[in-house]
């Protein structure tokens, strides 16, 4: 099974979000969000979001929101 998780990560490393979903149309959805908020000056910062996939809900950030 793939879940895909979504990050916010600020520049120290942090995630301040967190979304993981197990649909794939969902989690592009949610990472093309995540891109669109940060603002220019935390993309020149450092921000990040990353989407990544799993294989399984305990490498899943324990401070996801976890949508099925």
């Amino acid at each position: 099974m793939n879940i895909w998780v979504n990050e916010q990560i600020d520049p120290s490393g942090i995630i301040h979000a967190c979304i993981a979903s197990c649909d794939e149309e969902q989690a592009n959805s949610c990472h093309e969000s995540f891109e669109n908020n940060l603002s220019q000056q935390q993309k020149l910062d450092g921000w990040i979001a990353r989407l990544r996939i799993v294989k399984s809900w305990d490498e899943v950030p324990v401070n996801a929101l976890k949508l099925n």
